[in-house]
C-alpha cells in the first residue's frame, strides 16, 4: 500500500507533550527550558551543567556531545545533577567511535582505533584508564556506578562490525545493531540513574531499536551523498527500489514506501516501550527522554509524506529543549 494512504495506522503521532497549543506552560518553564540550548561558553556553565568539580576532562566530553550529539547533550542535561557527568563520559564514549567509520581512509585503521577503545575499557576496568579525556571521565563514571563492562564492549565489538559499507539485509540485522549500541547505551544509563529493572529494560530495549531505525533514516540523505545506502534490502525490494534511486535522491512513491515501512517499525518499537509505562519506575524516565526527538522526526516525515529528502526533515528543531523540559517536567516518556 501507498504511504499517503497508510498514514491513519500510526494513529495520532503526538509529541508527548497534549494540549501544547492550548495550555500555557507554567511561569518561568520557557525561560529554564531554553537555557537548556544555550552553548556552553564558560568553564563556570561547564560546571553547572556538569555539577560540583567540573575538570578539564569533564569539559571535553561535554563540547564533544554538544557538537556532535546535541540530542544526547540536552537530554543528558535532564539528568540529576549527580548523574550528568557520569552520562556525559558515556555518550562521549559513543560519539568517540561512532565517528570513527567515517574519519578513517580504510577500514584497517578503523580497527586499529576499535583496538584501542577495546584495550582502553579494559584498562580503565584495571583501573589504569589512559590518558584521554573521554577514557578519563569513563573510568569515573565506572567507578562511580559500577557499570556492566559487558554493554561497553558490546556498543565496541558493533560499531567494529559496522566499519563495512554494507547494507542491512533486513529489518531485523538494523535492530539487532541497534540493540547492541543504542540500547547498550540506554542500559548503562540506567546504571547510571540507579535503577535495575526488568520492565525499565524491556523499555530501554525497544526505545535503543526505535533509535536506531530512526538514525538510519535520518542520516540516509548524508549516506547518500557519500554514495552508501544502509536501508534495509528486504524492504527495498520489496517495493522495487534500487540503491541507485537513494543515490539520486528519488522520491518517487516507491522510495516513500520504503521510508514508511521503516519509519512503521520505528513507531512500533515505540508504542512497545511505552506498554510498561505504568511498570517502569519514575527515576528511569530521564533515560528515556529521547523518544521526544524521536517522535517528533516520526512526525515530521509523516507530515512530508515519507519523503526522506525533504529539507525540512534536515533542520534543527528549535523547539526541543522545551519539548524535553516539559516532558522531564511531566515525568514521561
Amino acid at each position: 500500500m501507498a504511504a499517503s494512504t497508510l498514514g491513519s495506522a500510526w494513529g495520532p503521532l503526538r509529541l508527548g507533550v497534549p494540549g501544547l497549543c492550548c495550555r500555557r506552560p507554567l511561569r518561568g518553564l520557557w525561560a529554564r527550558a531554553w537555557r537548556l540550548s544555550e552553548p556552553v561558553a564558560s568553564g563556570r556553565s561547564v560546571a553547572a551543567a556538569s555539577g560540583p568539580g567540573a575538570s578539564g576532562t569533564d569539559r571535553y566530553c561535554l563540547e564533544l556531545l554538544r557538537k556532535r550529539d546535541y540530542e544526547g547533550y540536552l537530554c543528558s542535561l535532564l539528568l540529576p545533577a549527580e548523574s550528568r557527568s557520569s552520562a556525559f563520559a558515556l555518550r562521549a564514549f559513543n560519539v568517540e567511535l561512532a565517528q570513527i567509520k567515517d574519519s578513517v581512509s580504510e577500514k584497517t585503521i578503523g580497527l586499529m582505533r576499535m583496538q584501542f577503545w577495546k584495550k582502553t575499557v579494559d584498562d580503565i576496568y584495571g583501573d589504569n584508564p589512559p590518558h584521554q579525556p573521554v577514557a578519563i571521565e569513563l573510568w569515573k563514571a565506572v567507578r562511580r556506578h559500577n557499570l556492566t563492562k559487558r554493554w561497553l564492549m558490546k556498543i565496541i565489538d558493533e560499531r567494529e562490525k559496522n566499519l563495512d559499507d554494507k547494507a542491512y539485509r533486513n529489518i531485523q540485522e538494523l535492530e539487532n545493531y541497534a540493540e547492541n549500541t543504542q540500547s547498550s547505551l540506554l542500559y548503562l544509563t540506567l546504571e547510571i540513574l540507579g535503577i535495575k529493572d526488568l520492565h525499565a529494560d524491556h523499555a530501554a530495549s525497544h526505545i535503543g531499536k526505535a533509535q536506531g531505525i530512526v538514525t538510519c533514516l535520518r542520516a540516509t540523505p548524508y549516506h547518500g551523498s557519500r554514495r552508501r545506502v544502509f536501508l534495509p534490502m528486504d524492504i527495498c525490494m520489496l517495493h522495487g527500489v534500487s540503491q541507485e534511486d537513494f543515490l539520486r535522491r528519488s522520491r518517487d512513491r516507491n522510495v516513500r514506501d520504503v521510508a514508511y515501512d521503516v519509519a512503521s517499525q520505528a513507531q512500533l518499537h515505540l508504542k512497545r516501550a511505552r506498554s510498561f509505562h505504568r511498570s517502569v519506575p519514575v527515576k528511569a524516565f530521564p533515560a528515556f527522554l529521547q523518544t521526544v526527538a524521536l517522535e517528533d522526526y516520526l512526525k515530521k516525515i509523516q507530515q512530508v509524506d515519507f519523503d526522506l529528502f525533504h529539507p525540512s526533515l534536515q533542520r534543527k528543531n528549535t523547539l526541543l529543549p522545551l519539548f524535553l523540559y516539559i516532558q522531564s517536567w511531566r515525568k514521561r516518556y
